[in-house]
């Protein structure tokens, strides 16, 4: 779906895809370039850096899906499709579907572009240092609006204003189906054997987290964890989770804002 949006709707009419890949239609269109050549070389320092500092299932699922993201430009690229509408209105068309393939593929833990997985590790590096935790919003609003200036000065300013549309409304599905990935994610875990728990965040998840005394209607005394992540970090919890094999139990919710006072 990103692919096809891609090749088939946003270039032929004048705008391009935000983030990374956005960076490499720039330099697609200004060296001549293969598209999916240069959307693999702008992405793979991100791949790298990104499986190093999340794990290995994380960079063969962002592997997979940057693959088959570049196949499909690839495809997609050597079909002749024509979408005989106004740029406007085949600009939002793109954008929606976009937004939907990038939907999926965040929800299953995956990532095709550099911006995210780059804004992930300076969200954690400021949580694991300075004990901060921040949304990704402000990071990737920064990296694409630098992204959007490049298109406006390098290629045209329709160009630029275009694909700032194509960034609105991508982002719109996405945040209606993934629940504002780019957001804090408060994890609460209510369970009996809190020391392992604890131990795995502390020392792989770099976090420090919350302990309450809590007791369940059935089940009686428990414990009650509480940590905050990024959307990233909350595909790493889910599979460490899913693994224990007892009855823990886990809720996910979005945090606007979190205040500390000094």
């Amino acid at each position: 779906m990103a692919a096809f949006s891609v090749a088939c709707i946003l270039l032929p009419n004048d705008a391009i895809d935000y983030g990374t890949a956005g960076i490499a239609i720039i330099v697609s269109k200004l060296t001549g370039l293969n598209l999916s050549l240069s959307v693999f070389i702008i992405l793979l320092p991100f791949l790298i850096i990104g499986g190093v500092k999340m794990g290995r299932r994380f960079l063969i699922k962002a592997v997979t899906g940057s693959l088959a993201y570049m196949a499909g430009l690839a495809i997609f690229e050597a079909i002749s499709f024509e979408l005989n509408t106004e740029h406007f209105i085949a600009v939002i068309f793109g954008g929606a579907i976009l937004g939907g393939g990038l939907s999926i593929i965040l929800r299953f833990g995956g990532c095709i572009d550099g911006s995210e997985i780059l804004a992930n590790l300076i969200v954690s590096k400021l949580s694991e240092k300075k004990g901060i935790n921040m949304s990704m919003t402000g990071i990737l609003l920064v990296f694409n609006a630098c992204v959007y200036l490049a298109a406006f000065f390098l290629i045209n300013r329709n160009s630029s204003l275009l694909s700032l549309l194509v960034y609105i409304v991508a982002t719109a599905v996405i945040d209606h189906f993934t629940d504002r990935f780019e957001a804090i994610k408060q994890v609460t875990i209510i369970t009996k054997n809190p020391n392992k728990i604890v131990n795995w965040i502390r020392k792989d998840m770099k976090k420090t987290c919350t302990i309450m005394d809590s007791s369940g209607a059935v089940s009686g005394g428990n414990k009650t964890i509480i940590c905050y992540v990024t959307y990233f970090e909350l595909q790493k919890f889910r599979e460490y989770i899913k693994g224990l094999g007892d009855n823990t139990f886990i809720t996910v919710s979005t945090i606007d804002e979190i205040m500390l006072s000094h």
